[in-house]
């Protein structure tokens, strides 16, 4: 796993003096030109099946019909050594990752028994390059961040941030990058709550289960970003991140509205259908991120219960 600057604009986000675990998230992939989920893999197309089962996430828009090369076994803490502090996650975007997950840990651990009487348990942190084996069978790149509840883990390819820039004109800032991740670690808990076996996640639609779901998951983040600088890192009794600026948030509330399903399906298919929804439009996801930021409830977050979304 290679260090990457990450070439973005934004504050430092991390207080400089934390410390942070290398050993918080394992490494996987290899190098190569990386292909998405098999088109004719079984092992892809269960992959594609499970992740949109639990979750309601559709991966089939952006695949092709290559099928992912061979991965490496995931090493726990391996390559990335110099992720040890603040510093270094407000350079390096694999660094981000890890004190963001430190960050979430941290803040689940207090509000998810405060508020919904629940002890949380910390999920897996996969960053990968190019392809990896998760529980939920092979991925690539090509699929962008999830999570698998067979695993309860996280994979993230950082150069997913890069796709955002390039592809969908975003900042993709600092405090956009650990919204992505907040998101993910948003469906684990709703894992632990048993969201995904309550509701049928599976369900298309503007209105259906699963957007409510996806939007559910933004909202969470919004909940961590609501509480970041004032949740303390454990080894140092200092506040994980500084305050977040007016700007920040904005490159948040962008980063969620640039991969609303009606901006994709524009951009992919020069026409918008609401019907096939399964993350909700601009509009959702940055009007339920910004009811978590703005409240930090798990209540107020309760998209199933809400007359309309």
């Amino acid at each position: 796993m290679s260090r990457h600057s990450t070439d973005t604009i934004g504050t430092m986000s991390f207080n400089e003096n934390i410390r942070t675990s290398p050993g918080r998230a394992s490494s996987g992939g290899r190098g190569g030109r990386g292909a998405a989920i098999g088109g004719g893999s079984a092992l892809g197309l269960i992959a594609l099946f499970v992740i949109y089962q639990f979750t309601g996430i559709d991966l089939t828009p952006v695949l092709d019909d290559q099928q992912a090369p061979p991965v490496e076994t995931s090493q726990v803490g391996q390559g990335f050594e110099h992720c040890t502090d603040g510093a270094a996650a407000n350079t390096y975007d694999d660094c981000r990752m890890i004190a963001t997950a430190e960050s979430l840990d941290a803040m689940w651990g207090d509000q998810l028994p405060e508020q919904a009487g629940v002890k949380y348990s910390q999920p897996g942190l996969v960053l990968f390059k190019q392809a990896v084996a998760s529980g939920c069978g092979q991925a690539s790149s090509a699929t962008g961040p999830f999570y698998c509840p067979a695993d309860r883990t996280v994979y993230m390819d950082t150069d997913f941030f890069g796709l955002l820039r390039s592809q969908f004109g975003a900042q993709a800032g600092p405090l956009a990058q650990e919204y992505v991740l907040a998101h993910e670690v948003g469906h684990h808990i709703q894992n632990q709550l048993g969201i995904f076996s309550t509701y049928d996640t599976r369900e298309q639609g503007e209105q259906g289960a699963g957007v409510r779901s996806e939007l559910q998951a933004d909202c969470y983040a919004g909940i961590w970003m609501h509480y970041a600088s004032t949740t303390i890192d454990p080894d140092t009794g200092v506040a994980f991140m500084e305050p977040p600026t007016d700007a920040d948030i904005r490159d948040a509330l962008e980063a969620a509205q640039v991969i609303g399903d009606d901006r994709i399906q524009a951009r992919s298919q020069g026409r918008i259908n609401p019907d096939t929804w399964t993350h909700g439009s601009s509009e959702q996801r940055m009007t339920w991120l910004k009811v978590g930021l703005d409240h930090g409830s798990l209540a107020k977050c309760d998209t199933f219960k809400a007359p309309g979304v």
